[in-house]
């Protein structure tokens, strides 16, 4: 493949390359392990747990420590990069994650898993904003961009479908650290083909990190995350709350710290910005309500109607197709339809999906559980691949790192809040639902399992004579779809109300355009690859 300089033109105009594409295709493979990691494990409990016999302390931290560590380091990382080179970030995260996975497939204390989790998420955190970053500098073609961004949501609900499968896949042949394991190979390709078909970049201007200012970012983040994961799985206590507290005042300081820095970590003028906090704030409210339902998908699966692990996640298989679809076909919709129409579209659509899931019972619900699922997720593909374009693309090139750590922060942030707003309304209807209709002879140990979780309920109804088992299975099953229904609801308003946001302030000129880009030289091929878009 041969080589030349292009001449020096805008950015804008110029056409992705044969080696572009090839880039995108490793960096999607990259993005799918990355999710992969946040979902797989949960197969994997039961026999870890036999093995390693985790308190129910470690447990939590085991499953939780991963997305904590990738939510605290994201701006972080995404900062680094600017300032070390997104590329060189990217293959030192890789190597990291490839070495630390073998760790955790071979731990043998709870407390080793603990630590290889906390490792994968500080390398995981790496992944994201280096990839979207890199997207942003190798796709300068607005049309072109908006066709890799979506391969690059799509490669993230892809890694969500995946996941399962292939855990479960391996969890019924081998031991299981084996699905640690499936990074090894993505790793090793992003290793090899990265450094040929992916271009260096990093801010040439660029100051020396403040590494104060690097962890009180990590602090803040970390304890409003773990606050708010905390409160949706037990309920409003003094800990998550304190956390919450204290995170939030170390970010107020935090920000306080970057007005006075001459290199600050990210560019507070950005929120000054309409069209970047407006996408930003959409971006986190989609992303809080597609979390915060899917939070209950998984249990009506497997706790009400009773399908296995590979069953469940090969029924989840459909709205992840419908997901990566949609953010496929965005760009040709583009062509007709104004970016915040798509958006405001999108979110109409999810909403309706949503409503249709307050409809699904406790028996004959999985039809309907799925259609809503996959009409939630044809219209959630387009949101986020455009709202990611519009806040990152409203950062000058050399910030492209930190901005993509904004929005990639931002998705954390709305998933936890998601899983704690959306799973407190569900958790608390459950639990009156359970106080209400509790049947007469459940034993108090068993009453306090079943009101605790459904889980905990279907465990409680095997140890208890047939009637009565089946009688509290019965009603923790509907508390369970109340929950559901009135959670669905909620997030159906709320998906409702930003398709208006997003409609009327997003719809201005400058949403619709190209985000102007400096100059630059760059070696690319001469062989172009026709973009589908």
């Amino acid at each position: 493949m041969s080589t030349q300089l292009v001449e020096r033109t805008p950015l804008a105009a110029r056409k992705a390359t044969r080696r572009e594409w090839i880039g995108l295709a490793v960096l999607a493979l990259a993005c799918l392990l990355y999710v992969m990691d946040l979902t797989v494990l949960h197969f994997a409990v039961p026999a870890m747990s036999a093995d390693l016999q985790p308190t129910s302390t470690q447990l939590l931290w085991i499953i939780d420590v991963y997305g904590f560590m990738v939510a605290g380091a994201l701006v972080t990382m995404g900062t680094l990069g600017d300032r070390i080179g997104r590329r060189r970030l990217l293959m030192v995260g890789a190597a990291a994650f490839g070495v630390v996975s073998i760790l955790a497939a071979l731990s043998t204390s709870s407390e080793m898993l603990i630590v290889s989790r906390a490792l994968l998420g500080i390398a995981g955190a790496t992944i994201a904003p280096s990839t979207l970053s890199l997207i942003f500098h190798m796709f300068q073609d607005p049309r072109q961009r908006t066709f890799a961004i979506g391969i690059w949501v799509g490669a993230f609900s892809a890694g969500s479908a995946i996941g399962p499968v292939l855990g479960g896949i391996l969890l019924e042949r081998f031991w299981w650290g084996s699905v640690f394991l499936l990074a090894l190979p993505v790793m090793a390709a992003l290793l090899v083909l990265g450094p040929r078909v992916l271009p260096e970049y990093r801010d040439p201007k660029a100051g020396r990190l403040d590494l104060l200012s690097a962890g009180m970012s990590v602090v803040a983040l970390l304890g409003v995350v773990f606050g708010l994961k905390q409160i949706a799985q037990d309920g409003l206590a003094a800990l998550p709350v304190a956390t919450i507290i204290g995170g939030v005042v170390v970010g107020a300081l935090w920000v306080r710290r970057q007005k006075r820095l001459a290199n600050p970590m990210i560019d507070l003028s950005l929120f000054r910005v309409r069209r970047f906090n407006v996408a930003l704030a959409v971006n986190f409210l989609a992303i809080f309500v597609l979390v915060g339902y899917f939070l209950f998908v998984a249990q009506y699966l497997q706790l009400v109607l009773g399908l296995s692990t590979l069953e469940a996640g090969l029924w989840s298989a459909p709205s992840a197709v419908g997901f990566i679809l949609s953010s496929q076909l965005a760009p040709r919709v583009l062509q007709r339809v104004r970016p915040a129409y798509v958006v405001a579209g999108g979110l109409a659509a999810s909403s309706i999906g949503l409503f249709l899931l307050t409809l699904v019972g406790t028996q004959q619900g999985l039809l309907l559980l799925v259609a809503g699922a996959v009409v939630i997720s044809l219209g959630m593909g387009p949101v986020f691949g455009l709202t990611t374009e519009m806040v990152v693309g409203s950062a000058p090139t050399e910030r492209a790192g930190a901005a993509s750590g904004i929005a990639e922060t931002a998705s954390e942030l709305g998933g936890a809040l998601g899983i704690a707003a959306l799973g407190s309304v569900g958790i608390a209807i459950y639990r009156g639902g359970i106080a209400r209709n509790l049947p007469e002879g459940v034993p108090a140990d068993a009453a306090d399992a079943a009101r605790d979780t459904l889980g905990g309920a279907v465990a409680a109804a095997g140890t208890l004579p047939d009637p009565t088992g089946a009688a509290l299975l019965d009603v923790a099953r509907e508390s369970f779809v109340a929950g559901l229904q009135l959670s669905s609801l909620a997030a159906a308003v709320v998906a409702a109300g930003i398709a208006v946001v997003a409609a009327v302030a997003l719809r201005d000129k400058a949403s619709d355009g190209a985000v102007d880009q400096p100059t630059d030289e760059v070696e690319t091929s001469d062989e172009p690859l026709p973009c589908a878009a």
